[in-house]
């Protein structure tokens, strides 16, 4: 089992519908790190200690479980307590079902869309100036998912989101990136890829490595969503 990494700093108390009691400043928000998030459920308590305990946490369920938040609320943590050196956040850049066509720019640009949901993660917690500065600084890294091949990242914290939408392939690829002293989440919900049918590999791979004691497969739920509560009654109907 790895340390248990240190928070410092009050207590953000969850709302119904989200992770702030109320809208944070943008003087506040440059400091948000500071806070300490505390769980919403219990699927939320056992996600924050698996990503604590081990150095391979796969965290699976539905859109609104805190998924990706309290990943990367870890990455940050870690990366300011300096338990980390950098952050590696990456994800698949698979459209949604529909086609976005050309887009105009360079390679940063076309990607950007597809890494938005990171970006507005980070910016939530460390607010866009200190965000600005760790990725001027290379401590933060947004990529896709084949930038990842052929490297090793060690004193890191990876960050795998929509892992859905990547075939066992990618996955497997992606796991073994994992070197000395680096943490590894990976997030997505097996029942909402938009690869073609058979082709996701997340199912798969986290029920293989279950078996595997320095590997935590946290499974989420309906009752774990944070979002609107609408997002939560509609989930159990579509």
């Amino acid at each position: 089992m790895g340390k248990r990494w240190a928070n410092t700093g009050s207590v953000i108390h969850l709302a119904e519908t989200g992770y702030a009691a109320s809208p944070v400043a943008d003087n506040e928000r440059e400091h948000s790190w500071r806070r300490r998030i505390r769980p919403h459920s219990e699927g939320q308590r056992r996600l924050m200690a698996a990503i604590t305990q081990h150095h391979l946490t796969l965290a699976l369920g539905p859109a609104g479980t805190g998924k990706t938040y309290l990943a990367v609320t870890a990455a940050v943590d870690a990366l300011i307590s300096g338990e980390v050196a950098r952050i590696v956040l990456t994800r698949p850049a698979v459209e949604a079902g529909e086609s976005l066509g050309f887009l105009p720019g360079d390679m940063n640009a076309k990607l950007a869309p597809y890494l938005r949901p990171l970006d507005d993660a980070l910016t939530e917690r460390l607010g866009g100036k200190r965000l600005k500065q760790l990725i001027g600084e290379r401590a933060i890294e947004i990529a896709p998912i084949a930038y990842m091949r052929g490297r090793t990242l060690n004193n890191a914290f990876i960050v795998i989101d929509e892992a859905q939408n990547c075939t066992y392939g990618q996955i497997k690829m992606l796991l073994t990136r994992l070197g000395a002293n680096a943490r590894m989440v990976v997030t997505g919900d097996p029942d909402q890829s938009d690869l073609l049918e058979g082709l996701s590999g997340l199912a798969e791979i986290a029920g293989r490595l279950e078996a595997i004691s320095d590997v935590a497969v946290v499974r989420l739920g309906d009752a774990d969503i944070v979002r609107h509560p609408l997002v939560a009654e509609m989930l159990t109907v579509l």
